[in-house]
């Protein structure tokens, strides 16, 4: 397929699309009820289907009983990481097998017109991106995604949070799955910020700004400070009346559904003339520009706070605009 019909490319071989990124409609202000209907399949298609369908699949048949989970016990807490990193090796090891390893699309679609493997540099391990980011994905972020996991399913099994069943409380919980993609992006955007702040990004942050040009490993590449943070969103299944089938859906959302905005295509080939939107653009401008797009465009906190770029020149010269205000009233307040 014809990447040129969608975007353009320059002359480093950047691709970028042609369209700006449009906001969602849902935060979008007089409301528009028929936009918002057309925008429903791609807030459910393809990911957050997938997702909840994962942690269908995983409450269903890959968790331990209510029994086992009652109390705390090294074997079923192992179990627990030992199939949480085989979801992330199928799903990211297939992505990055496909687009990164065998280039089976090549540089169709594709934003950074480099490879991260051609990139050696010391702010890595071994002076490579992916081994850096694997290592710290299996080594760190998984075993703290699954330590959440284990303390939820353990205080449920426990009845110490309000478990409610679906079929005494379907459309509180069908509501609460149906917005849990908004909460995610909502807590996302917090801790985000919070470590956007300068001590916190030289400490803590910068480790995953380390991968500017990201790749599906990128996407749980994180100093262990912010793989704290960035899981504690599951705690709210605690505080409020929730199912266990959400709590590992919001975790889906977060661990598997990292990998959404580190893809680094725009889209992927799926057939001769078919491709499928990767949704990736908006923090693949992030790791870009660093300081644009907190949120990934669904929560309007970016909007209204003058952070948001949707891709276009117009939103470089604002960008570029307010970095330099920034830098006067720096620069003013030193002197003073």
């Amino acid at each position: 397929m014809n990447d040129l019909l969608y975007g353009t490319r320059n002359k480093r071989g950047d691709w970028k699309p042609k369209d700006a990124m449009r906001p969602a409609p849902v935060f979008v202000w007089p409301p528009r009820p028929l936009a918002i209907l057309q925008w429903l399949p791609h807030y459910l298609l393809p990911w957050n289907a997938l997702f909840f369908g994962l942690a269908l699949l995983i409450w269903s048949f890959l968790t331990p009983s209510i029994e086992t989970l009652r109390t705390l016990a090294p074997g079923w807490i192992l179990y627990l990481l030992v199939r949480n990193s085989a979801v992330v090796l199928l799903v990211y090891g297939a992505l990055e097998l496909r687009l990164y390893v065998r280039r089976a699309q090549g540089n169709q679609f594709k934003y950074n017109a480099k490879w991260p493997t051609d990139n050696r540099s010391d702010v890595f391990w071994f002076k490579h991106q992916n081994i850096d980011n694997v290592i710290r994905t299996f080594a760190v972020g998984l075993p703290i995604w699954t330590a959440y996991e284990a303390f939820v399913l353990w205080v449920f099994a426990n009845g110490w949070a309000h478990w409610v069943s679906f079929a005494d409380h379907p459309i509180w919980l069908a509501c609460l799955a149906f917005f849990l993609p908004m909460i995610h992006e909502l807590h996302f955007y917090c801790i985000h910020r919070l470590i956007h702040w300068p001590p916190l990004y030289r400490a803590v942050h910068s480790v995953h700004h380390n991968s500017a040009n990201p790749s599906p490993w990128s996407s749980l590449s994180m100093h262990p400070v912010e793989h704290l943070l960035y899981w504690s969103g599951t705690l709210l299944h605690l505080v409020i009346p929730s199912h266990p089938l959400l709590a590992i859906y919001h975790l889906q959302i977060s661990g598997v559904g990292a990998v959404v905005g580190h893809i680094g295509f725009d889209r992927i080939a799926v057939g001769k003339d078919t491709t499928l939107d990767a949704h990736t653009y908006a923090h693949y401008l992030h790791h870009k520009y660093f300081e644009v797009n907190y949120a990934d465009g669904l929560m309007p906190f970016d909007r209204l706070f003058g952070t948001w770029h949707d891709g276009t020149e117009a939103a470089d010269d604002r960008m570029n605009a307010r970095l330099k205000a920034r830098a006067r009233r720096l620069t003013a307040r030193a002197k003073a």
